[in-house]
């Protein structure tokens, strides 16, 4: 695949627009968990104005009255249109695509597709919460393949994994593999999820990807999708333009079929359709075909604030642990030196009134964590850091 790299336009950085002030006004669940007195760098919204491409869709669709049910396959043309500029990927064919209301609800949906009650998903941990708490209330079993010391995929890890949930003639299981990684923002390579899949054909496992953090890399690093690489055919893929144009309230996303796994997306039901909002469906096409500009002023501001945030740990909380990620907005720092036991987060919010998510839902190697959203100004992220750092006098 041949990638085309991010080119900033010399328009505003988006981190660097809003005040606190302003941003305080938004009623959404970053700004409203916590009393005012708390500075929010947690749950996985951005400090950033819309897009105007995303603004102007949803002002003519609202004007037009046009809030109906969702129809055609604009999202996934204009999905397949990103991935062929961005990543050089011609696979997300429209005709293998179904739109689903979130990433999320899409992963149970594909997960019902290839597993039954009580079958395992292998995940690896530390790795999102809601991968547990979905998979768990759909009656599956999670099982974990911890990350090695380097925060990237133990293929022995896996493979052991897959040996233990297909033992004794066992049918059916399932491998939830995030992609970039939350919380580590690591970016598999080609190579390695190549790896996967060949482990995982060898086991009879089925891969379900959660890539909703594809389009936020670093400068310099390539994401590579997983029905990309050899033996990635029969996957299933979430993708949707949530998290890079910070689309969480408008929902809507897509299943992905490889070419060998159309049959099974074929059986997802009708009316999984339905549940995507169709204003959703127009700001997430209209970001994936005409918000590129934004997306790569905003990948810049990333950058800064990755580099901001290891200047600011080495100041003043030197000895906690941060590699800057190669994708997501988020930070995944180890604060097991400090002291502070199992949740660090909670010690940040009392003392310090910062809030940060805990490491522990994350799973085996979340205690002793935290993960930080630095998808904020550089100024706010350097009060975050300021306060975790007035925590601890």
């Amino acid at each position: 695949m041949t990638r085309i790299p991010h080119a900033t336009s010399g328009e505003p950085n988006p981190l660097r627009t809003l005040t606190l002030d302003r941003l305080r006004c938004r009623t959404s669940m970053k700004w409203r968990a916590y009393p005012e007195d708390v500075l929010p760098l947690w749950v996985a919204e951005m400090d950033v104005p819309l897009a105007e491409p995303v603004v102007r869709a949803l002002t003519d669709a609202l004007a037009l009255g046009d809030t109906g049910y969702p129809a055609g396959t604009g999202y996934a043309e204009a999905l397949a249109g990103f991935a062929e500029k961005r990543w050089g990927w011609d696979g997300p064919a429209v005709e293998r695509t179904a739109i689903v209301p979130d990433v999320m609800l899409g992963v149970v949906e594909m997960l019902k597709l290839v597993t039954g009650p009580g079958d395992p998903v292998v995940v690896n941990s530390p790795v999102y919460p809601p991968f547990y708490q979905f998979v768990e209330h759909m009656d599956r079993r999670v099982i974990e393949a911890p990350l090695g010391a380097d925060l990237r995929i133990d293929l022995d890890t896996l493979g052991q994994a897959f040996r233990r949930v297909t033992a004794h003639g066992r049918r059916r299981a399932a491998f939830l593999l995030c992609s970039p990684h939350n919380p580590t923002g690591t970016v598999h390579t080609a190579g390695e999820l190549a790896a996967v899949a060949a482990l995982a054909d060898r086991h009879g496992v089925r891969v379900v990807t959660d890539e909703i953090h594809a389009p936020i890399t670093a400068g310099g690093v390539e994401f590579v999708p997983y029905l990309s690489v050899p033996g990635g055919e029969n996957g299933l893929s979430l993708m949707s333009a949530s998290k890079a144009w910070n689309l969480a309230g408008l929902k809507a996303a897509l299943a992905i079929a490889g070419p060998a796994a159309a049959a099974d997306l074929a059986r997802l039901p009708e009316e999984v359709s339905h549940g995507p909002s169709h204003l959703g469906v127009i700001a997430h096409s209209a970001a994936l075909r005409d918000g590129t500009v934004w997306l790569d002023n905003l990948l810049a501001g990333l950058d800064d604030n990755r580099r901001l945030l290891a200047d600011l740990l080495a100041e003043h909380l030197p000895a906690i642990t941060y590699r800057p990620a190669e994708a997501t907005y988020l930070a995944w720092l180890d604060c097991r030196a400090l002291g502070l036991g199992d949740d660090p987060a909670e010690v940040f919010l009392q003392r310090g009134r910062v809030a940060l998510n805990s490491g522990i839902p994350f799973g085996t190697g979340g205690a002793g964590h935290v993960r930080l959203n630095l998808a904020t100004s550089p100024e706010l992220l350097t009060e975050g850091v300021r306060r975790m750092a007035a925590a601890l006098d």
